[in-house]
């Protein structure tokens, strides 16, 4: 991964964890933007490992079927119009990894403890060079367990399907309120009772409910509490 490095004094590191719809990554997103930092989508990791997956065959109830697909695998995050873009394999995917069918393959693989081993030092080198805003399920409690801030983006299963419902249609994807909401509440189940890296709320992390707020609402409140947090004048 390659992007410009921030000229600070201190390099600050923001966990944001949640569930699948939660809003987390627009919200990381958002605030890395207006604060300067670099965002970094760690789904989107185990998402274009889940794709390599579905686009070649490969069956990801089988560890060893995965783990022995990893050493063809190549991820890099670019910087493309002002958004991260996913490159697998040389490939520009930052639109197929978010396809309902790479869903599944995505939660599957992140069970593979290989696998997160295979992306956990990526992640951390990143964060000792950058400023960074980083979202996934175990960022706070596995990844960055000393984030200068953790925050617990969450709120109830349906306001979430909803938005990633909305989300799918907005991009011409055929599907139903009730097919997002069943593999919405699968994947909370599997992501929240793997054996590795399961999702919860660090114990030192904020806990933020976004069920109320619109997304600009969100945003604003989620950005004066990380100012606040870390004092930054920005």
């Amino acid at each position: 991964m390659s992007f410009v490095s921030q000229s600070t004094k201190k390099k600050y590191s923001i966990a944001m964890d949640g569930p699948v719809g939660a809003g987390k990554s627009t919200l990381a997103r958002m605030c890395a933007k207006a604060l300067g930092f670099i965002y970094i989508d760690t789904g989107a990791l185990y998402r274009a490992i889940g794709l390599y997956c579905y686009k070649n065959n490969i069956q990801v109830e089988s560890e060893s079927c995965v783990i022995n697909s990893l050493d063809n695998i190549k991820i890099a995050l670019e910087k493309g119009d002002g958004q991260q873009r996913v490159i697998l394999n040389g490939e520009d995917v930052s639109d197929d990894i978010r396809l309902p069918e790479v869903s599944m393959k995505a939660s599957a693989v992140s069970a593979i403890p290989k696998v997160r081993e295979f992306l956990l030092d990526m992640q951390r080198d990143f964060a000792k060079t950058e400023n960074v805003i980083m979202d996934g399920r175990d960022i706070g409690t596995v990844v960055l367990p000393n984030a200068d801030l953790k925050i617990f983006i969450t709120t109830k299963a349906e306001i979430r399907a909803k938005r990633r419902y909305d989300e799918l249609i907005q991009k011409g994807i055929n599907t139903t309120f009730e097919e997002v909401l069943a593999d919405l509440n699968t994947r909370d189940y599997n992501d929240s009772h793997r054996k590795v890296a399961p999702l919860k709320q660090a114990e030192d992390a904020y806990l933020i409910d976004t069920g109320n707020m619109d997304l600009q609402r969100s945003f604003e409140f989620t950005l004066s509490f990380i100012k606040e947090k870390l004092g930054l004048n920005v």
